[in-house]
C-alpha cells in the first residue's frame, strides 16, 4: 500500500486529489496538512511513501517543508513530490535543490497523476530528460550555489560511476545511458545507484543538481565529467 500525505493550503484542491486516490486500492491517503509546519509534523506521526506539497503555503513553505523532510534521517523514506500551478518555475528548481523527488503540475491529468504516484513510490525521480536539459538551462543562466570544489563522496566514484552521472546530467535515461557506455541497462542503473549512495543524494533529481554544482561536468561541457 502507498501511504500518501497531501499538504496544500486550498481544501478544495485537497479534496480533489483525495477523491482520485481514494479509488485506488494500492493507496491510502493517511494525513492532510494546511501549511507545511503541520504537514511536517504529521509526516512524522505517519511516515508516509509520498508527500504531495505545495509549493506556496502560508506558515512554512513546500521549499521549507522539503529542506526539512530532507534533513530529517526519521523521515528519509519520505519521497516529497511538489506540487505547482506553473511548471518549471523558480521555485521548482529551489525546492529540487531542497531534495524534492520531483513535481506535478495541478492540472496534470489524472491517470498521469497516478501514475507518477507509484513511480515516485518506488524512488524513481519524476523527473523526464527533457526536464533535466531544462535544469541545465537554469545552471547556464544563474549562479551556482558552491560552484568550486568536489562534493562530499565524488572523489570515491569510479570512472564509470563518473561517466554514467555526467551522461544523467546531460538528460539521458538508464537505456540511453546504457547505449552510450556500451553496457546492459541494468548495470547502467547499478553504476547510478552506486553513485547515488556515495554522494548521498536520495534520487536522480539530486544526482543532477550535485553534478553541475560539484563541477563534475559543467553546461557548457554536459556530457564530459571533468577529471580530477
Amino acid at each position: 500500500m502507498i501511504r500518501v500525505l497531501l499538504v496544500d493550503d486550498q481544501p478544495l484542491i485537497r479534496s480533489g486529489f483525495r477523491a482520485l486516490l481514494d479509488l485506488e486500492d494500492d493507496i491510502e491517503v493517511v494525513a492532510e496538512a494546511s501549511d507545511g509546519s503541520e504537514g511536517l509534523a504529521l509526516a512524522r506521526q505517519h511516515l508516509p511513501d509520498i508527500a504531495l506539497i505545495d509549493i506556496q503555503m502560508p506558515v512554512v513553505d513546500g521549499i521549507e517543508m522539503t529542506r526539512r523532510v530532507s534533513a530529517d534521517p526519521a523521515l528519509a523514506g519520505v519521497h516529497v513530490v511538489i506540487l505547482t500551478n506553473y511548471g518549471l518555475d523558480e521555485y521548482v528548481f529551489h525546492a529540487l535543490r531542497a531534495g524534492a523527488a520531483g513535481f506535478l503540475v495541478k492540472d496534470i491529468q489524472p491517470e498521469d497523476f497516478l501514475h507518477s504516484i507509484r513511480v515516485a513510490a518506488r524512488g524513481d525521480a519524476l523527473l523526464a530528460p527533457s526536464i533535466t536539459r531544462r535544469l541545465i538551462n537554469r545552471f547556464v543562466t544563474q549562479p551556482l550555489a558552491t560552484g568550486t570544489g568536489l562534493a562530499t563522496g565524488l572523489e570515491e566514484l569510479t570512472n564509470r560511476e563518473r561517466e554514467a552521472v555526467a551522461l544523467v546530467a546531460q538528460g539521458l535515461s538508464n537505456d540511453q545511458v546504457a547505449d552510450h557506455m556500451v553496457i546492459s541497462p541494468l548495470t547502467a542503473k547499478t553504476h547510478i545507484n552506486r553513485a547515488m549512495t556515495k554522494l548521498q543524494v536520495r534520487d536522480r533529481a539530486q544526482l543532477v543538481v550535485v553534478a553541475y554544482e560539484s563541477g563534475l561536468v559543467t553546461p557548457h561541457n554536459s556530457g564530459q565529467p571533468r577529471s580530477r
